[in-house]
C-alpha cells in the first residue's frame, strides 16, 4: 500500500482542532474560573451545566461536536472518506487528551456523536436519539454516553458502513475506557444526575 500523506494530514489537523477546550474557553471567558475545578472536573458540557449557565453548557455541546465533524466534513470532500474519519477520530483524541492542558481532556461523547453525524448522518442522528432517550429516561450523561457508543459499531454495520463501524468500535472502545470511574459509580449507584451540581 502507498505511503498516503493526506492522512498524516487529516490525523494532525484533526488532533489540533480537538485539542482545543472550549469549555474551559467558555467558563473562564465568562468569569466563571476554572471549570476543571467543580463538579467532575471535566471540560464537556454535562460539567459545564453544573456552573448553572445552560447557555455555555449549550455552546460547549455544539463546539465540541463540531471538532469532529467539521475536521471529517473538510478532509471528505477536500481529500476522501478515509480521511474524513482519520481526521474524526484524531479530533476525539484530541479532545481526550489535549496537547493544551498536558493531555487531559474531557471524556469525548459530544465529539463521538459529532464525528458520526459528519461521517454518515442517518447512524450519528440515531446515535444522538439513543443518547436522547437514554438520558430522559435515566438522567444519567455518562450511562446514556455508554449505551450510545454500545449501539452505534452496529448500527452503522447495519446501514452497512464498514469504515465507520470501525471508526465507532474505536471510539465506543475509548468512551468506556475514560468512563472507567463513572461505571464505578453506576454500579455503586452513586452516579450523579444530569444537572446535579455535585459529581
Amino acid at each position: 500500500m502507498a505511503f498516503d500523506p493526506s492522512l498524516v494530514l487529516a490525523l494532525a489537523g484533526g488532533y489540533l482542532f480537538g485539542s482545543i477546550p472550549f469549555g474551559l474557553v467558555l467558563t473562564r471567558l465568562a468569569g466563571l474560573g476554572d471549570i476543571r475545578e467543580i463538579g467532575s472536573g471535566n471540560i464537556g458540557a454535562t460539567n459545564v451545566l453544573r456552573t448553572g449557565r445552560k447557555d455555555l453548557a449549550l455552546a460547549t455541546l455544539v463546539l465540541d461536536s463540531g471538532k469532529a465533524g467539521i475536521g471529517c466534513l473538510a478532509f471528505t470532500f477536500l481529500v476522501s472518506t478515509p480521511a474524513g474519519l482519520v481526521a474524526a477520530g484524531a479530533a476525539f483524541l484530541g479532545h481526550c487528551f489535549p496537547v493544551w492542558l498536558k493531555f487531559k481532556g474531557g471524556k469525548g461523547v459530544a465529539t463521538f456523536l459529532g464525528a458520526l453525524l459528519a461521517a454518515a448522518w442517518p447512524i450519528g442522528v440515531l446515535s444522538c436519539l439513543t443518547w436522547l432517550g437514554a438520558a430522559l429516561l435515566f438522567r444519567i450523561s455518562s450511562l446514556s454516553a455508554l449505551i450510545a457508543a454500545t449501539l452505534a459499531p452496529i448500527l452503522a454495520l447495519a446501514f452497512g458502513r464498514e469504515d465507520v463501524a470501525l471508526l465507532a468500535l474505536f471510539l465506543a472502545a475509548l468512551i468506556f475506557w475514560r468512563h472507567q470511574a463513572n461505571i464505578d459509580r453506576l454500579v455503586k449507584g452513586e452516579e450523579p444526575l444530569i444537572g446535579a451540581k455535585k459529581a
